[in-house]
Order: C-alpha cells, then sequence, then structure tokens
C-alpha cells in the first residue's frame, strides 16, 4: 500500500481540505444526494452476484455503499483515500457489529492489495473523478480487472462533463465571474479546479463525457456493458425535495429516469454516469 504522503500527492491540497471537512459522510443523505444514492443502490443491485460475494468498494468515502452492501450479507472490503473517511466508516463499524466490514484501510486505486482474479465486484464511485490524468485512470481500472473473477463486474461513476454548466444554471451559480470560468474550463477538457476551495464548487476532478468513460474501461479489456445516467435530469428539479417526500411522485421520479438512462443523447444531463462493465474469459 502507498505511504500517506503518496496519497496526498494523489488527491492534492485541494481535494484534501475539501474531505477535511467532513461533509461527504452525509452528503448523500439530503437533497439531490438522496437521489444519487437510490438510484446507485438500484443500478448496483442489477448486477451483482447475490451473496455471499466478495465485493471490493474502492474511495468508497465512509462506507455508505459498503455497510448497505454488509447489511445484506456480502464480504465487503472498503478502501479510500481519505483517512478522515476511513476514521468514520471504523466509528460506524462499531455501531453495527452484526454487520461487520471484512476490511476497511486507507488506500490507492491503482494499487490494491488483493490477489489476481479473487474478486466478485468491484465499485469504483470516486477513484475516477479525483485521478485526473487519463493514465491513472486506466492504472486503476487495469487494477480493478486484475482483481475480478472472469464475469465479473466493474462499476464505474463518474462526474458529468456538463454537470457544473447545469448546476451553474438551474442554481445561479454563473451569476459569479469565477464560477463561469471554473465552467469554460470544464467544458474544455473536463479538468474541474477550484482554486479558491470555494465550499459549493466542488473541487480538483476530472469530469468525464459518456464516451471517455467507455473507452477507457474498454482500453483495459472489460467488455462495456452499459453507460447509464444515475440521476438522469431528475437532479435539476427546482422543487426536488417536494418530488421526494412524496411517494407517488418519487416513484414516478425514479420510473422516468429509468425511461431515460440509456438514452444517449441526454446521458450528459445526468450528474453522475456509471459505466456497467465485465471482465471477459481470455480467449
Amino acid at each position: 500500500m502507498p505511504d500517506l504522503s503518496e496519497l496526498n500527492n494523489l488527491l492534492g491540497d485541494e481535494a484534501l481540505i475539501h474531505y477535511a471537512s467532513g461533509r461527504e459522510q452525509d452528503r448523500l443523505s439530503k437533497g439531490a444526494g438522496l437521489l444519487e444514492l437510490a438510484r446507485s443502490q438500484e443500478l448496483i443491485s442489477r448486477y451483482l452476484p447475490p451473496p455471499p460475494a466478495v465485493i471490493f468498494d474502492v474511495g468508497g468515502g465512509a462506507g455508505v455503499y459498503s455497510f448497505w452492501l454488509a447489511q445484506q450479507g456480502y464480504e465487503i472490503h472498503l478502501i479510500d483515500a481519505v483517512p478522515l473517511h476511513i476514521e468514520q466508516a471504523r466509528h460506524l463499524s462499531q455501531t453495527q457489529p452484526e454487520y461487520p466490514l471484512a476490511s476497511l484501510a486507507v488506500g490507492d486505486a491503482r494499487q490494491l492489495n488483493r490477489a489476481d482474479n479473487s474478486v466478485d465486484a468491484v465499485l469504483l464511485l470516486g477513484p475516477l473523478y479525483h485521478l485526473t490524468e487519463r493514465t491513472d485512470r486506466i492504472i486503476a481500472l487495469r487494477e480493478a480487472h486484475r482483481l475480478l473473477k472472469t464475469g465479473g463486474f466493474v462499476l464505474a461513476a463518474a462526474v458529468s462533463r456538463f454537470a457544473s454548466t447545469l448546476d451553474g444554471l438551474f442554481g445561479g451559480h454563473l451569476d459569479d465571474p469565477e464560477f463561469v470560468e471554473i465552467v469554460k474550463q470544464d467544458l474544455i477538457d473536463g479538468q474541474h479546479r477550484n482554486p479558491n476551495n470555494h465550499p459549493r464548487y466542488f473541487t480538483k476532478t476530472f469530469f468525464h463525457h459518456p464516451e471517455e468513460l467507455r473507452a477507457e474501461v474498454e482500453e483495459v479489456g472489460l467488455h462495456s456493458e452499459k453507460i447509464l445516467a444515475i440521476e438522469g435530469p431528475g437532479w435539476l428539479l427546482q422543487n426536488f425535495q417536494e418530488h421526494w417526500n412524496d411517494v407517488g411522485r418519487r416513484d414516478r421520479l425514479l420510473e422516468a429516469i429509468r425511461w431515460l438512462e440509456t438514452e444517449p443523447s441526454i446521458l450528459g444531463m445526468s450528474a453522475h454516469i456509471m459505466a456497467v462493465a465485465r471482465k471477459q474469459a481470455v480467449k
């Protein structure tokens, strides 16, 4: 495993400052994060084998998905590059000893401590954001491929190239000239930067075009099954909480997102997209 100085170099000061606030632990429990969580759980559930199967949750933060899967009987190994997230996960683990994680550790998606062909599925629901160089993303995807058993799935999330533009338009951030410059750069090359660490403008990240995500997955020898919208256009609802709190409206919202989840012409409207890729048998 890499030492902490290497992890700091991976994330950079900007990202470390962002995550040092601890806000990531609760991000999926409010606002549009509720939609991201519900849809990610739905998509993950479609492709995982039944428990007990071995799942590597790489870049899994404080373990939101890890603990959810452990409760279903999966053998879960949580890895994250932010020490605070692993500390938070350890604390949560103590509160629910009946659903333990098999392991949790500070680590790097590019160097995973696991034997070849020994894992049933790999979740990459964060690393591809912060590996801003393509070469590093390919290394991380190769590591996931190495760990997987034949037939196993990688489920890899990315931030959409157009997320900041849409957020700026619907959230009013385009009134801020500083944010406008951030958005312009995002649209040019996907390299999102927040040099002044504005708390609403995220952190050092790479924003994928859907076809870039597909190409990266295929480059490492994985078979790209689908690129799916996670939130679809639902995160842009101006009265989102009203819809979410009404069970009927919530169900209709989720159903509409399913109708649109593979439509190429609007994939980029989703704040996050997910690559579903399978390890094939060697021919």
